[in-house]
Parts: structure tokens; sequence; C-alpha cells
């Protein structure tokens, strides 16, 4: 499924997120907080059970006092990784070995992941190091994506010294995560824990920073459910244990030697760690690498549709009580969610009865379900609640092209205090264009473009400049604050909410 999200104040700059060729590491262990020493005075005398929850939280902080038991215990299942791939001479990384689609936030840091080159004629030897883990005693180990992908030669060092070949059983581009295999027996490895950690626990990161195997750091977990910009299933965990290159695909572990997540990406403006590093959790880890196991590659569910959050402005703009849910910009034709009847406008709440709180939670909903599945979609239909039960498709894995738009050589009309200038679209896709956006106008702010094709306004078809005077003239005679465009440009089709003010 299509997940079509404006950037947000969660989403990072693209210069500032950095995938991790090779890298991870943390911070101090010992103890935050020392004993406070209260004056004697009354004033600052506390309740019994306010003295009582100090104690406990100053025992809670001393514990653990040091991570060497846990490191002992797993460091053995960790594993440097190091790949080698062969490209023509001068010849820069291709679109098809790129990690992730082209114009996403990691293309240029993946560009940079090329270590020292060595070629000999019209060929060249490119290079680089990551991190992995053992999960099974028989060889199978867990790396990302972006350390592997394409590479001609898989090898790996364990922490004992030994190298072996490695082979490349599967990857998911979309997840960044990658199966290797490597042939032997009586491996150490480590299991992927069962439970969610809270914010605060103790973390530890184990790999293989700037070649240098085996470096451990601690840290905390910062927060959870981060998106990052990397896609439509970004969920990932957040920690502080500083992270640098050559940790990617490398185990991050709670203080049970559970791997709570696999490390990925870093938030960097200098290149440099600066203690913010993003883990792919391990729920994601677990239904991925068993599809590779199985299959080489990973299918995911798919209903056909394209989705925006739902904003206050929106959720005032179709009557609705709060700003949750997925809003269906438009449902792809022939797709699973078009024949079950979901139209543009819809509300989309619930899978199969728990509910949706917004466009990237569904996109993960439905991206973990298998194709050919049932499911129960929670909607708000023209205002009223309904479920429809639908059969899930496959995702595809090729994008569709974006449509062009063409504009009519006619005259230009304009909708005065939104700053748009429009005229009629083709007969055939119908829907007004925007020829000209005033860049101090309200417009300009909500994201409107030179090109874009407004296809409805209030939940009713436009073809003229006309039209949606029109609708915003009712819009402001019933009371509205705000007025729903349904909008078409190259990125797909979206819903803006415009203020309407004294338009």
């Amino acid at each position: 499924m299509n997940a079509t999200t404006p950037p947000s104040r969660r989403s990072l700059s693209a210069r500032r997120v950095a995938l991790l060729a090779t890298t991870i590491a943390g911070f101090g262990a010992a103890a935050f907080f020392a004993p406070y020493a209260a004056p004697k005075s009354d004033f600052f005398s506390a309740p019994a059970h306010a003295q009582n929850l100090t104690q406990q939280a100053q025992q809670l902080a001393q514990k653990p006092i040091g991570f060497a038991d846990i490191v002992e215990k797993v460091k053995p299942a960790v594993i440097s990784v190091r790949v080698k791939m062969e490209r023509p001479a001068e010849a820069g990384p291709s679109s098809d070995e790129l990690p992730f689609p082209p114009g996403s936030p990691f293309e240029r840091f993946f560009k940079r992941f090329g270590m020292p080159k060595d070629g000999q004629g019209g060929h060249q030897f490119v290079t680089g190091q990551g991190s992995g883990f053992f999960i099974t005693a028989d060889g199978y180990a867990v790396t990302n994506n972006h350390v592997v992908q394409n590479a001609d030669n898989v090898q790996v060092t364990t922490d004992d010294g030994k190298t072996y070949s490695a082979k490349v059983i599967g990857t998911d581009q979309r997840t960044d995560l990658a199966l290797i295999k490597v042939d032997g027996s009586d491996f150490p490895y480590v299991k992927l824990a069962d439970h969610t950690p809270r914010i605060g626990d103790w973390v530890l990161a184990v790999g293989n920073p700037f070649g240098l195997g085996g470096t451990v750091t601690a840290g905390i977990v910062s927060a959870r459910g981060r998106d990052i910009g990397a896609g439509p299933y970004d969920d990932f965990i957040q920690i502080d244990a500083p992270v640098n290159k050559g940790n990617s695909g490398g185990p991050t572990f709670d203080v049970d030697g559970n791997v709570i997540g696999v490390n990925t990406a870093i938030f960097s403006p200098s290149g440099g760690s600066v203690g913010i590093a993003f883990d792919i959790p391990s729920e994601t880890v677990k239904s991925v690498v068993a599809q590779l196991r199985d299959k080489g590659t990973v299918t995911r569910g798919w209903i056909g549709v394209q989705i925006q959050p739902v904003t206050p402005e929106i959720a005032d703009s179709l009557g609705l009580k709060k700003a949750t849910g997925a809003l269906v910009s438009e449902p792809q034709a022939n797709s699973p969610a078009a024949k079950a009847g979901i139209a543009s406008g819809d509300v989309i709440t619930s899978v199969d009865g728990a509910a949706v709180r917004d466009a990237r939670e569904l996109a993960r909903k439905i991206g973990t379900m298998a194709p050919d599945s049932s499911v129960k979609l929670g909607l708000i239909h023209d205002g009223q609640e309904k479920t429809v039960t639908l059969t899930l498709g496959t995702l595809p894995n090729d994008k569709q092209a974006a449509n062009q738009q063409k504009e009519h050589e006619v005259p230009d009309a304009d909708v005065p205090k939104l700053g748009l200038t429009l005229a009629p679209g083709n007969k055939a896709d119908g829907g007004v264009v925007v020829t000209a956006v005033d860049p101090s106008g309200v417009a300009a702010d909500h994201g409107f473009q030179v090109g874009d094709v407004i296809l409805d306004v209030s939940g009713k078809s436009v073809a003229n400049p006309g039209d949606v005077r029109r609708q915003i003239a009712d819009a402001r005679k019933e009371g509205k604050h705000t007025v729903l465009f349904r909008v078409k440009s190259n990125a797909g089709t979206r819903f803006v909410a415009l203020p309407l003010g004294n338009a």
C-alpha cells in the first residue's frame, strides 16, 4: 500500500540522517544519580512517603553496576561483516544498487558507503564493513540490507578471530534487513526479544565501528515509534548509545541479553555520533527474517489505497471528533479497497477491531499481514461508521510511475485570498488546474504547487474555477472554518484542508 505523508517535525532532514555502513557505540553504565543530602531545615523536610520514593529512585539508578556479565554472554554471537563489490572503473552506484528508492533521505549517504577502492584495467572493487549477529547455532545471521546488497563476496569474522564465507539468503529493502548464512555448526547465537523495551531501559550496542570489531557501548532507550522518513514502515527505536560507521546490522541488547533491535541509522549533523541512533525493532526483525529464511523474499498485504494523516483541520472539515485514523486520498483501480467500496474521503479507523492512530500505523498493520488474508476495516464513510471485509492483495514490488498532468491554454481565474490561480483541466481527466500560486498566500503554506489538479472541494467534483468558488462560498455559509480540497500531483493524490478566513 502506498502511504503518502506530508513532511512533519518527526521526519529528520536528509542531510542529517546517515546509514551506519559500519558502526555502533554507547556511553556510561554507572549510576547517573548521587544521593542527595537534604538540609535539616523543616522547609526542606520531605514527608515519609516522599523519602521512600527518593530512596527507591536512587536504588533503581544504581542498577546495574556494570555490564561485564551480559557482555561476556552475548559478545561471542556478534560478527563483523565485510563485503566486496565489483564495478566498472569510475562508475558510481546505479539506481538499483541503492538500498532505498531514489530521492530517499538515505540516498546520498549510501553513495558514500564505499570504502577504499582498488582495481585493475576497466574494473574496480569497492569494499565495505558492517556488523551482524547469529540467531541460530547452524550459522544463520542478521545484518542490514544496505550492508550486503549487490555484494559479490561476503565474509564474516567471529569474535574469536575466525573468518568464514557467507551466503546471502535474502534481503528486504523496505525494512533494510538481510539474512545471511555461514556453513558450520555450534555457533554461539542470541535470541530476539519477545517484549517491547520501555523508554529508559538500559541497552548495550555491540558491533564493528570503523573496523574495530567487538566494540561494546551502553545507553538507554530514548524513544520508540520514530519516523525518520525512510519509508512507510518506519517504527524505529531510538537509543542514545553512540553509533558510528560500521555498526550497521549490529544488535542492541537489553540487560537480559536479548536483542531488542538492529542498528541501522544515526542522526548526525557532522557525520559522527551525537548520541541519537535508530534500531529496527525485534518484532519487525522476527517477521521479516522468518520469511527470508523460508522463501528468500518478503511478501506483504496490500489494500491498494493512497493514505495520509488526519490533521485537526481535516478532521474539522470532515466533522470528525478526533484527528485520528488514516484518510483515504484515492483507492487504486481494481484494488481490494476499491472492490470493497472504499472511497476517497473515507477514514480508516481500525483493522480487525484494533484502533488505527494514523496513516503510518495502518501501513505497518497491513504490511505485516500475509496476502490473501481476510481483514475487517472500520471506516467513517460519509460521516457514518461502517465495517467492510476484504481479502488482501500482494504489495507490488515496483512503484507505479506518477501520472503527469497536462495544462490547457485557457484564461486563468483567481480564487481570492487563497492565493491560487486556476484554469479548467482537460475533459478526459477533469478537475481544475493550478496555474499560479502566490508565495504569500495560504495555499502556498499548505503545499499547493503549479500543475496540481484540484479534483473536488468539500466532497464535490469541480470542473472549472467557478465550481471552486461556489464550494468555498457554500462552506462559508455553513459556518465552516476550513474547506477540504482533494488534490492530485506528480506525488499522488492527497487531501488538503485550507482555512477559509475571509476568502
